[in-house]
């Protein structure tokens, strides 16, 4: 397990309008096509952002519970939820997130500026999600947007026990306005952090935008798994748009692939994460 790799798709996000984003998918059904299609290359975990009709960024239960029934029936994908959901969303209706039965859910190590905004992550509310997921059985994927956020990780473990499933899954958010920079020097201080967490502990990463490739290409060196798809960037290179969520993780499969770090299974990184079997 340690020589493949990893990877996630988050395909739709809550930043990007549809009306600047045509490929975006933000329908159901262009949520399961997409889905089908990035596993089909070699995703294993989708990482999801639902709209509403109006295709703007919602936690609405419903189609939460909807999303991940879809997603289950039409793929072998790990469905992991966003806790965080839009920037404004209260903090009941992101804990609410977990009542939609998901494989994992994010949470988010503490709080950013996020662009012109905050992300808000209040410690209190960090431990209640944490221990929510612990009691449902729901594995985190613990979002790390600055380095201090994995000081606080190794608190939160201590404090309040090892995640469902007993295996440590973080993800390096790089180069968000605010966050740490999309740089090799910034993933290697986070590699050097990891370290301190339980033994085992593995670690994605996130380029936003610009830092897509450098931060792909720095995570793979390092033994690191990637996250890829149009939350993150929706320019492939420079002045040519992102044609569909299916081309960046194409773009990640080859660069696995020369690592000599081929794709995982959706089994595989169930095995991994320590989630049970597909049912």
């Amino acid at each position: 397990m340690t020589t493949g790799t990893l990877i996630t798709v988050a395909p739709t996000g809550a930043e990007s309008a549809k009306a600047d984003v045509p490929a975006l998918p933000v329908t159901l059904d262009e949520l399961v096509l997409t889905a089908k299609e990035c596993e089909a290359l070699g995703a294993a975990v989708i990482h999801v952002h639902i709209r509403d009709d109006q295709a703007r960024p919602t936690l609405d239960q419903g189609r939460l519970r909807d999303t991940v029934a879809a997603l289950r029936d039409s793929t072998d994908l790990i469905v992991q939820l966003s806790s965080g959901g839009a920037v404004t969303d209260p903090e009941a209706d992101r804990l609410a997130v977990l009542d939609a039965g998901p494989d994992m859910a994010s949470c988010t190590m503490g709080t950013v500026n996020f662009g012109d905004d905050v992300f808000l992550n209040r410690w209190e509310f960090i431990v209640d999600l944490h221990t929510r997921m612990q009691d449902r059985g729901i594995v985190p994927e613990y979002e790390i947007f600055d380095l201090g956020h994995l000081t606080s990780l190794q608190r939160l473990l201590g404090k309040h026990g090892l995640p469902a499933g007993g295996h440590v899954h973080v993800d390096f958010v790089m180069g968000v306005p605010g966050g740490m920079p999309a740089s090799t020097e910034a993933l290697v201080a986070c590699r050097q952090a990891v370290r301190d967490l339980p033994e085992g502990t593995t670690f994605s990463a996130t380029g936003i935008g610009r830092g897509t490739i450098p931060v792909m290409l720095a995570s793979l060196s390092v033994g690191g798994h990637l996250r890829v798809g149009m939350e993150d960037t929706v320019t492939y290179a420079k002045g040519r748009p992102v044609e569909s969520n299916m081309q960046l993780v194409a773009r990640a499969v080859g660069f696995a692939q020369l690592a000599q770090r081929p794709p995982v299974t959706a089994a595989q990184a169930r095995e991994l994460l320590g989630l049970p079997a597909h049912s």
